[in-house]
Parts: structure tokens; C-alpha cells; sequence
């Protein structure tokens, strides 16, 4: 073993053993539509008095925190989004309209005196006069109060506690104590109070909670007049339930939110759709990868049973990188997860193909010398094809929000471990085995010895694809206008992310025809719902945005319908949100496109960047006008796939033009470069091919297995990657060939009348 397979074998030993210290020892965090749960997306609002800046995000963050930390969720998480959104996530809270309550109330607390009340108890619908500087308020039982000017507000309060008084009779209650020049505040309010007489109205002090009297006890007759109460504590009482006074010390101890919040956008996802999603995600996985693997053993033999074994290392990798990181598992991240598994089979596949070559043209007169220039060669379109793919998981990242970020945090950590599994870990197998005396006296089970049905049929045939390149430009037109048309004539159905409104997922208890749903959520009064199927038992809903009463009508409506139904996802998306979601869907599309062109620019000539960002606008378009036919959604997990098939075009566009640049490299102005072309796409295809097949297997199982959840998902990459394989061959290339003609008028031309192989 030389020097440097010995280092190679040592960095994969230590960072496989570490993966596995990581992923034995420190779990991966779940998303809410995995574990269930429900996330709030809050923004704060300007007020005459109020600006609401950073600054005052900060402090509504702290405030929210502590009233999270008092409703005893388990393992909250609040962090701030830019300087005027607080994204709360709430595991396991399946009343989002009582936490988005407690969380958005601003809770101005304050202490007032009570100067009056009308002298007949019995007239209580005689109105009191009010004065400057006082307020007239009904207290617990509806007997109307004149108050005096606030004396304290909940920030002169320490802390408050709900407690229950069995022996004293007090039930439930909340006891409040004061700090700092709270506690004398309270005793001169007490001490003026106790000096009227008992059950005189001017004996109470009022507790005003948001223009509210919540409270306004007596003070104790032992009170001294002038006196007060000295303690800085009292008793808030009023037949408290144990939930109101919970509520209430929450409240208190949260103080107010310096400025309003309006809540923006609302998700919930209960448990069992979450459950549902990891088991058919999981499922998907090991059966996608069982295939996937016995695909490439099948082709590759004995380096593709080692390749199925860096398979299983890279999952270990990329596991414990998301556990390492912090990262949040949501469900899109879990489908790129799996889809990554797809994707690291591309540099093994590349790796063995130019070792097949190498190997096959006797330029190596040994197995363990072919895989070592196959490394090599594969190199700079494994680091392109991968950067590629980089470039759109950071515009998600940076340019996309909730899950969808989260998706593209997954990729980027799937892509990274891929290489590494692939140009380290499986290339440390390889050598090894490739330098065994057994393996040495027959190649043949290495794989690479032969050079594959695939590649033996085209050398057979050698046909001239790139012979007549128009008319390849021909058919792809006739496609993309057929795809275009779906776009002009149905329209694209954006998603309530997008347009804003209320989404509401059921489970039925068995099929329900969507038609009758419709129909009577019409005669309930929400004529543009849109009701779809998803599965054999599942419905969903999508409206304008709704209150809750407003919900609550439309579950009541559909179980008129299709029996008792479970609420399994709530979605509420605000319309000023769904337009800044939608514009920066727009922003992370245009800014893919251009990132591409430039790093394509930059590593190719200008006519093959060029035709590589054509093949992939047709891509994208085909796959929108596709979905338009369909009539299934755009949304954030769409704009997810979308920026896939932008990195599967383009690597498969970035392998074929290498190649067409080292061809050209050897012997420039040999061949007609319509002839250069061609030998790159007969010499690429099977990698082509080999490479499709085993992402096909993936999304196959992803899109059978993974449920309602993830079947537009993996039916927008699987239309993407047949679209993205075709138009790499028979649209880059032929686009490219048009391009170079174009630039080489007026100079000396080396085009043929021929196309040569």
C-alpha cells in the first residue's frame, strides 16, 4: 500500500469513526411536519408610540420566550427572521389558535384605584360620568367602575405564580409580587384603598389586563389606613380554572410585547401525518437504495458491490454532518436526503466508466492503473457536476425559508459527503481490492475489464446522432411549445405559500368523492375552495385565508360529508407574506439561471455554457407546463425540485461538454466539432445511462413509498431527470454545434459536410 492510499485510508477511518461516534451520540433534530407540532411566524407592527425596529424584535423575542418557556412545551425553539419576523415552533402543540393567542397578546397589565360605583347595586345600566384621567370599566360581575389612574403596570411586577389553596378556600389563584419601587407603589395603593370603609367600592383596587378588569378584590379590613401593604405580594382571585390562572401568571410574567405582533403565517402537523412521512420515507430509502445498489453490483461486479459499500458509508457521513450541524430534518430534507443517495452513485459511476475506457484501449496495463486514471479523469466533471448542484442547494438556503431551507441544507450536506465518499472512501476500497494477487489474476470480476453492454452496442452501431442536429432542435421545440401551451392555457396553480390563504389536510375514515366535498363547502359559503385527494383517504382544502371560526365551518361541512375526518396539517399563509414568498421564488429562479451561466462561462467556452443554460430553460419550462396540464400545485416543495432538475440539467450537460472539451484538447481542428460532439455523447452515454437508472430507482421508491406528502415531489425530479437526460444530448448538443458555427463565420472553418465518430 503506498503512501497515499495509506493516507486516504486513514482520513476515511477517522471520519467514518467519528460519524459514528456522532450518530450513536447525538440525535438529529426533527422539523415540526416530522415530529408534529406547530409553527408561528409572527411580525411586528409600528404603532404611533412604537417603532417597531430590530431592537424591539429583540425584546418581543425575549418577552415570547418566557411565555413559551411558561406554556411548558418541550424543547421550543424561537429565533428571529430578519428585523421585523419571530419564527416560533412549538413540538406537539395541536391548538395553534389558543398559543397564537397567548403569544400575540400584548398583556398591558396595570393597578388602578377605584373611585366609585353607583349607589343602587340593582341599576347597573346607569352609566357612570367620566372625568380626564379616569376610566370606566365593569368589573367580574359586569357592575361598572370608575377607576383612577394607573398607580403600577406588569413592569413593576418581580414574578407570579398560579397556586391552589385547598384548606383556605381560595381555589385557584395567582399570587403577584413586586420589586423595586413596585412594592411601594403597591403599599401607598393599598393604604389609600384601606382607608374606606369595608364593602365600600372605593375599598378595591382594580387589576386591568388589556382594557380588561380581571380582578378587583377588597383589601383585607386588617389593612391599616395609609398603611398598605408592605410585603410587595398579593392575591390575584376571581374562580380561577387551573388553565385561566396559568394563563394569567404566563401573562404577567411575560410582561407586555413592546409592540403589537400579527401573525403571519401558521402551520400545524399532527403526529401521525409526521410518523406517516418518516416510516414511508425510511421505507423509500432502504428499498431505493437495496435497488440502487444491486443495479451498480449487477453493471460493475465486484467495485460496484464496493461502491454499494461507500453507499452506506456516505449515509453514515451525511447522518451524523446534519446531527453535528444542528441541522433540523424537515420533510423535504428527509426526500434529499434520500435523493442524495441517488446522486453520490454519479461519481462512482463516472469513476469506473473512464476506467473502463482506460483499461479497454490498453493505455493501463493494469486494473489498479485504469482506476487510478480514472480517478483523474473523472475529476474535474465529478467537482463540476457537484458544484453545480451546490449552487442551487445555497440559493435555497439563502433565498428560500421554513422547509424548503431546510431541504437545501440537507442536499448541500448530501453533495459534499457524496464526493467525499466517493473520491475518498470508495477509492481507498477500490485500490485495495484492485491490488489483491486474486483480483490481479482475474479482472473480469472487477467490472472494468469489459466495457458494458451499453458502450459495446454503440461501438457496434456507431451511430451519428449529431449528423442532422436541426432536427433534434426541431422536436425539442415542438415540445417545449406543447408544454408552454399548458402554461398559457391552464395557468400555473400557485400554492397557498404563494398566494397566501389557508390550507387544511384530512384523514378520512375511508374514500370520499371530492366532487360532494365540493359541493357542500360551496353551500357553506366558500364557493372557491379547492378540494383535492391525496391518497385513498386523504383530502385537502384550499381557500382564501380563513379565520378560525371561518375554519371550523368548513371542517364542520366536509364531515357533513365524509364522516368523522381527522385534521391531520393546518396551514395559514398571510397574503402579504405568500407575495414576498413568491417574489423570492422568482428571485431564487432567476438568480439559479445566471449563477449557472457564469460558473459555466467561466469553466467552458461561452458557446458551451451557452447551450448548457438553453437546455436547461427547456427543462424547466417543460416540467412548469407539465404540472400546469396536471393541475397539481406550485408551491415551496416544487420550488425545492425545480432547483434540483436545475442541478441534474446541468450535471448531465457538464459531463457531455468535458468530455467535448478534453476531445478537442487532443486533437483541435482535427474532426468537424459536430464530430467532436458526437464521440462525446457515444463516449458519455453510459455513464448517462448507468447514472440515471440508479436515481431512478430512488425516485421510483420515493414516489410509490413516500406518501401523499411526497408524490409531487418526486414526480416534478422524476419528469426532470428523463426531461434533463434527453435535453443534455439532444438539445445542449445540438444548440451548442449552432452556437460554434455561428461564431466561426468569416474565420476558416473545420466544419465537414460529415459527421465522423
Amino acid at each position: 500500500m503506498n503512501r497515499s492510499l495509506r493516507v486516504r485510508a486513514l482520513l476515511a477511518l477517522a471520519v467514518l469513526a467519528l460519524s459514528l461516534y456522532v450518530a450513536a451520540t447525538v440525535p438529529v433534530r426533527l422539523g415540526l411536519d416530522l415530529r408534529g407540532g406547530t409553527q408561528i411566524v409572527l411580525e411586528t407592527r409600528s404603532t404611533p408610540t412604537a417603532d417597531a425596529d430590530s431592537a424591539a424584535t429583540d425584546r418581543t423575542l425575549e418577552v415570547l420566550r418566557g411565555r413559551v418557556d411558561a406554556l411548558g412545551v418541550a424543547e421550543p425553539t424561537l429565533v428571529r427572521s430578519g428585523d421585523h419576523r419571530i419564527i416560533v415552533e412549538l413540538p406537539g402543540v395541536q391548538d395553534p389558535e389558543k398559543a397564537a393567542e397567548v403569544l400575540g397578546r400584548t398583556a398591558q397589565l396595570t393597578f388602578h384605584p377605584v373611585l366609585g360605583a353607583p349607589q343602587d347595586s340593582d341599576d347597573t345600566s346607569r352609566p357612570l360620568p367620566k372625568r380626564p384621567g379616569q376610566r370606566v370599566l365593569p368589573d367580574e360581575s359586569g357592575t361598572p367602575l370608575r377607576l383612577g389612574p394607573a398607580s403600577l403596570t406588569g413592569e413593576d411586577v418581580k414574578e407570579a405564580a398560579a397556586r391552589f389553596d385547598q384548606q383556605g378556600g381560595a381555589g385557584w389563584h395567582v399570587t403577584v409580587g413586586f420589586e423595586g419601587a413596585g412594592r411601594a407603589g403597591w403599599a401607598r395603593l393599598t393604604g389609600e384603598a384601606a382607608c374606606a370603609a369595608p364593602g365600600d367600592a372605593a375599598r378595591r383596587v382594580a387589576i386591568v389586563l388589556d382594557d380588561k378588569i380581571i380582578s378587583s378584590p377588597q383589601v383585607d379590613p386588617s389593612i391599616i389606613c395609609g398603611t398598605g401593604i408592605r410585603d410587595g405580594a398579593t392575591q390575584i382571585t376571581g374562580s380561577f380554572s387551573p388553565e385561566e390562572a396559568r394563563e394569567l401568571s404566563l401573562l404577567i410574567n411575560g410582561g407586555a410585547l413592546p409592540v403589537p405582533v400579527e401573525t403571519v403565517e401558521q402551520r400545524t402537523v399532527g403526529p401521525t401525518l409526521g410518523q406517516q412521512a418518516i416510516t414511508a420515507s425510511a421505507w423509500a430509502a432502504v428499498i431505493g437504495t437495496a435497488l440502487t445498489s444491486l443495479f451498480i453490483i449487477v453493471v460493475y461486479r465486484l467495485l460496484g458491490a464496493l461502491a454499494a459499500l461507500a453507499l452506506a458509508c456516505y449515509g453514515l457521513v451525511s447522518y451524523a454532518a446534519l446531527a453535528a450541524l444542528g441541522a433540523t430534518l424537515t420533510l423535504p430534507g428527509l426526500a434529499g436526503f434520500v435523493l442524495a443517495i441517488g446522486m453520490a452513485v454519479d461519481a462512482n459511476v463516472l469513476v469506473f466508466e473512464r476506467a473502463r475506457e482506460e483499461y479497454a484501449a490498453r493505455r493501463r496495463p493494469s486494473i489498479r492503473s485504469a482506476l487510478t486514471a480514472g480517478f483523474r479523469n473523472a475529476f474535474s466533471a465529478i467537482a463540476d457536476s457537484n458544484i453545480t448542484t451546490l449552487i442551487a442547494a445555497a440559493l435555497l438556503f439563502f433565498l428560500a425559508s421554513g422547509p424548503v431551507r431546510g431541504f437545501g441544507v440537507t442536499l448541500g450536506i448530501g453533495v459534499l459527503a457524496s464526493m467525499f465518499s466517493a473520491l475518498v472512501i470508495s477509492r481507498v476500497l477500490a485500490e485495495f481490492a484492485a491490488s489483491r494477487p486474486g483480483v490481479r489474476r482475474r479482472p473480469r470480476i472487477t467490472g472494468i475489464a469489459t466495457t458494458g453492454a451499453v458502450r459495446d452496442r454503440l461501438t457496434r452501431r456507431n451511430p451519428l446522432l449529431m449528423r442532422r442536429p436541426r432536427r433534434w432542435l426541431a422536436t425539442s421545440a415542438a415540445v417545449l411549445v406543447l408544454a408552454g401551451s399548458g402554461l398559457a392555457v391552464r395557468g400555473v396553480d400557485l400554492g397557498v405559500e404563494f398566494t397566501g390563504g389557508r390550507l387544511i389536510e384530512y384523514s378520512a375514515g375511508g374514500p370520499v368523492d371530492p366532487g360532494r366535498v365540493r359541493t357542500a363547502l360551496a353551500d357553506a359559503g366558500f364557493p372557491r375552495a379547492v378540494v383535492q385527494s391525496s391518497g385513498d383517504t386523504g383530502l385537502t382544502v384550499r381557500t382564501e385565508p380563513l379565520t378560525d371560526a371561518e375554519e371550523e365551518e368548513v371542517t364542520s361541512a366536509l364531515r357533513e360529508v365524509a364522516g368523522p375526518a381527522d385534521k391531520v396539517r393546518d396551514e395559514l399563509i398571510g397574503p402579504s407574506l405568500g407575495k414576498e414568498l413568491r417574489q423570492g421564488a422568482l428571485i431564487a429562479l432567476a438568480v439559479a439561471l445566471g449563477a449557472q451561466l457564469v460558473y459555466l462561462a467561466a469553466r467552458f467556452r461561452w458557446v458551451l455554457g451557452s447551450a448548457a443554460v438553453v437546455a436547461l430553460v427547456h427543462d424547466v419550462v417543460i416540467l412548469l407546463g407539465v404540472f400546469a396540464w396536471l393541475g397539481k400545485p406550485v408551491d415551496g416543495v416544487f420550488l425545492a425540485a425545480l432547483l434540483t432538475v436545475i442541478g441534474y440539467s446541468v450535471n448531465d450537460s457538464v459531463v457531455l461538454f468535458d468530455r467535448v472539451r478534453e476531445l478537442d484538447r487532443r486533437g483541435p481542428g482535427s474532426s468537424p466539432f459536430s464530430g467532436v460532439v458526437n464521440r462525446a455523447i457515444l463516449q458519455t452515454l453510459p455513464r448517462t445511462v448507468n447514472t440515471g437508472m440508479g436515481a431512478a430507482f430512488m425516485l421510483t421508491a420515493l414516489a410509490v413509498l413516500g406518501g401523499s406528502s411526497l408524490t409531487d415531489f418526486a414526480l416534478a425530479l422524476l419528469i426532470g431527470l428523463a426531461v434533463g437526460t434527453y435535453s443534455s444530448v439532444f438539445t445542449a448538443a445540438p444548440v451548442a454545434i449552432g452556437l460554434h458555427a455561428r461564431s466561426r463565420r468569416g474565420k476558416p472553418s473545420r466544419e465537414g459536410a460529415a459527421v465522423t465518430a
